[in-house]
């Protein structure tokens, strides 16, 4: 496991370097730029305005000598100033990751406990398959968007039991407020969760050392989680390292319904805002979690299977 750590970490380092880069120059190429649209928001400025403007952020030197520039300051620990927010990125990226983390995460985690029971049960009452395939195919049906409309009027504009969407007051529950948009999203995800553990358990629990466990006295239920569980959790550990993308990318759709501020939206108003410093640094930060969980769920596969290492 060591051996494949060590391996994996210069690639990731490489993928950063590589994306960033890429990143850069996308957003560089794209038309407008922080002075166009200061220009825009004041047709007073003068040309001596503008080129003092493009001095001061950069924009007079090439887009890979801006580049170089920028790396090497984030390397340095200097992250730079949000151009939208007029803070700096650190004070604008950590509440939005956090706000995205409490939500997604609250989010994935019910749905992956729902998802492997909704699996168990398919997997351990074959009469009851149906009933889950069809419980799936609703849920990825569903459009997100129309889920949260839905919950909103029913819950927050007929009933009045959840609020509609925002955050809390300082020091107030932020529970109530997590309920509706959570929902939303396990709701889809939990879908991908009770196919995976259907399938993985179903095969577990045809295998011999499964016979060995029942004859041994043991109940279905112990059998299922004991012993068909563990070895059938490779597949899922890396449903769960894709999701955790989400768990920092956060959700758009889901977000501007229910109003909550986070890295989804964070994301969208930065890439279209021409904020270089704030847009790439959540975009690597994205890219970051995603494939440090991918290996975490490797390290954890080989773990629970070392047959894998093995081959």
């Amino acid at each position: 496991m060591l051996r494949l750590a060590a391996l994996r970490l210069p690639q990731i380092a490489l993928t950063l370097v590589l994306l960033s880069l890429a990143a850069w120059l996308a957003i560089g190429l794209m038309p407008g730029d922080p002075v166009s649209l200061a220009l825009f928001s004041d047709p007073r400025l003068t040309p001596e305005d503008i080129a003092r403007l493009r001095a001061l952020h950069g924009l007079d030197q090439p887009l890979l000598e801006r580049y170089l520039a920028w790396g090497t300051g984030v390397l340095r620990g200097e992250f730079g100033y949000s151009r939208l927010f007029a803070q700096p990125v650190t004070a604008v990226l950590w509440p939005a990751l956090r706000s995205t983390l409490v939500l997604v995460g609250s989010a994935v985690a019910l749905a992956a406990v729902i998802g492997i029971a909704l699996g168990g049960l398919a997997a351990l009452k074959p009469r009851m398959a149906p009933v889950v395939d069809a419980a799936t195919l609703l849920a990825q049906a569903v459009p997100s968007f129309w889920l949260g409309i839905l919950l909103i009027i029913l819950f927050a504009v007929r009933l009045g039991w959840l609020p509609a969407g925002g955050a809390p007051e300082p020091g107030g529950s932020a529970l109530p407020f997590l309920v509706l948009p959570v929902t939303t999203i396990a709701f889809g995800q939990m879908a991908a969760y009770a196919r995976h553990a259907a399938a993985a358990l179903t095969t577990e629990l045809a295998r011999p050392h499964i016979t060995s466990a029942r004859a041994r006295g043991g109940s279905e239920a112990r059998v299922l989680w004991r012993h068909a569980l563990p070895n059938a959790a490779v597949p899922l550990l890396t449903l769960l390292a894709l999701d955790a993308g989400s768990l920092v990318s956060g959700a758009l759709v889901t977000e501007t319904v229910f109003a909550r501020p986070g890295m989804g939206k964070l994301l969208y108003d930065s890439v279209m805002g021409n904020d270089y410093n704030l847009a790439l640094l959540a975009l690597l930060l994205v890219a970051l979690v995603t494939m440090l969980a991918t290996l975490a769920a490797d390290l954890a596969q080989r773990w629970l299977d070392p047959r894998i290492d093995a081959r």
